[in-house]
């Protein structure tokens, strides 16, 4: 029976006086901080599995990776076999001896006849899934030592440049990377294991009907132009005030989150429309935005619940709204003056206790860097914007920012936004995937009512009535930049009174876009 017990490896003497588990230190007795968990048997044991059944490297290679290895030569064996199988052949004892004939301490270790004995001293290739594990798991309590380790070393060696909380963030990160992949960084990707990706995209978007590849917003003609939201993608959302930037991030976030509630309670694990939310809101407290949402999805007005001004029925639909509602995966948080590294720690613990497909920040001007003060606010912006792109790609989830715009749009006649309007930064622009830009024209236009008396005074009103009707309730999302598809207008709903964007079902927009 092989041995699946780690076995601990010790690298030097202990020294006179050393204590383990409170007795004294004796000949052969090792300190727990110099032991190095690893099992040769259960390497062994994977790769002689692995020789006589090449299949079992492919139920194997979805979580084993060769740096899970701690004997060298065994990663350089599993290597070539992974080399192979992938080729389309045969690993064997004969192909590898091939392969590995001048490979350091691989003839030392026996060569063909040391591959050849792991072949036939497999116990049963049923178990090759336990000993993995092991292997895997051993691996990770290396990395564990070694995390540990340097917290410990960085933490004696603390300077003024190196702060605590900087320490504790760096820390999170890398045992958020070691919890999720067992390693610490993935380096470089076949082209083959790239396209492979790229092949379930677009199978993932055939199955559902085509076009859509990524989470719903929830908006049909958005969804349709940009395909929704994709991971790794960097989307900033931006506008000026009041145009209904928050809300509209806020509706997304919220339609994401219903879809992905939905696939749950209709045991759908596969469908990826819908999304668990990370909101991080920076300028509105976790109330605000649960009075808004259940506004919108009681379609009753918040400035009436706030006031108490509604009627039972209303608070009957409040209620029921509230219950529907309870389970919603969107978590909030709203805490103020978080730094780009806070948001990351956030969002990696997040992903790691309750899962993440989202995250909505609210908004970019209000996230600070790692810059001192008086340092130059473009460089702190940038450092944020570039923090958001890294973070999408570390968590592989799409990221929504919103941003401001700068006040140069009120000044023009046609106050649409453009790219060259985005604030403080042409970094955002630059590291963003997709830019969105939120435009009401109902908005300008309810400020530019003419005033005086006289004919022309009543012909001007005459068309300002008629452009207004036309403008009502219509808001345009301006697909300013988008990597990967289109640039356009697409004109939405937007109830005020609601908060609420909805897809257009009239032919308003059509007409008024050629005025």
């Amino acid at each position: 029976m092989l041995d699946r017990r780690p076995t601990f490896r010790h690298d030097g003497p202990m020294a006179d006086g050393d204590k383990f588990n409170g007795g004294d230190a004796k000949e052969g007795v090792q300190r727990t901080e110099d032991r190095i968990p690893f099992s040769i048997d259960s390497e062994r044991a994977v790769l002689g599995a692995i020789l006589f059944d090449n299949e079992i490297y492919v139920r194997l290679s979805s979580f084993l990776k060769t740096e899970h290895f701690f004997d060298p030569v065994h990663a350089l064996i599993f290597d070539a076999c992974h080399a192979l199988i992938d080729m389309g052949r045969l690993a064997s004892p004969i192909t590898l001896d091939a392969h590995l004939a001048s490979s350091a301490g691989y003839k030392e270790l026996g060569g063909r006849k040391y591959l050849e004995a792991i072949a036939a001293s497999v116990p049963s290739t049923a178990s090759a899934n336990d000993y993995a594990r092991v292997v895997f798991d051993l691996a990770v309590y290396r990395g564990l030592i070694d995390i540990g380790g340097e917290i410990v070393d960085r933490a004696r060696r603390a300077s003024v440049d190196d702060e605590p909380d900087q320490q504790l963030q760096d820390a999170e990160r890398r045992l958020y990377e070691l919890a999720e992949t067992g390693h610490y960084g993935k380096g470089f990707k076949t082209f083959r294991a790239a396209l492979l990706e790229a092949v379930n995209v677009a199978d993932a978007a055939l199955k559902r009907g085509g076009g859509l590849s990524g989470v719903a917003t929830g908006l049909s003609d958005l969804d349709n132009m940009m395909g929704g939201l994709h991971p790794s993608d960097l989307v900033i959302l931006a506008g000026r005030p009041s145009m209904g930037k928050t809300s509209l991030a806020v509706n997304i976030a919220v339609n994401a989150a219903r879809a992905k509630m939905q696939a749950i309670a209709e045991g759908r694990d596969d469908d990826e429309t819908g999304a668990v939310v990370g909101f991080f809101s920076l300028e509105m407290s976790a109330d605000q935005i649960a009075m808004r949402i259940l506004s919108e999805m009681a379609e009753v007005p918040s400035n009436e619940i706030r006031r108490g001004t509604i009627d039972q029925a209303q608070f009957d639909r409040i209620y029921q709204k509230t219950r529907e509602l309870d389970a919603l995966p969107l978590h909030i948080d709203d805490t103020g003056g978080l730094s780009i590294a806070q948001v990351a720690a956030r969002a990696r613990r997040l992903k790691r206790q309750k899962g993440l497909d989202l995250i909505v920040v609210d908004y970019l001007q209000l996230l600070s860097g790692s810059s001192r003060k008086g340092d130059n606010r473009v460089q702190e912006i940038t450092e944020i914007s570039v923090g958001l792109k890294a973070l999408a790609k570390e968590l592989h989830v799409p990221v929504i920012a919103l941003s401001q715009l700068s006040r140069q749009v009120e000044s023009r006649e046609d106050k649409r936004p453009l790219l060259s309007d985005l604030r403080e930064s042409g970094s955002i622009e630059q590291d963003a995937d997709i830019v969105l830009f939120v435009y009401r024209e109902e908005y300008y236009l309810k400020r530019s009512e003419p005033k005086g008396d006289g004919d022309d005074a009543s012909m001007s009103h005459a068309k300002w009535l008629e452009r207004m009707e036309q403008v009502r309730g219509i808001a345009e999302v301006i697909i300013a930049k988008q990597r990967h598809g289109p640039i356009g207008n697409v004109p939405l709903r937007f109830e005020e009174s609601l908060t609420k964007f909805s897809d257009l079902d009239d032919g308003r927009y059509d007409a008024l876009r050629y005025e």
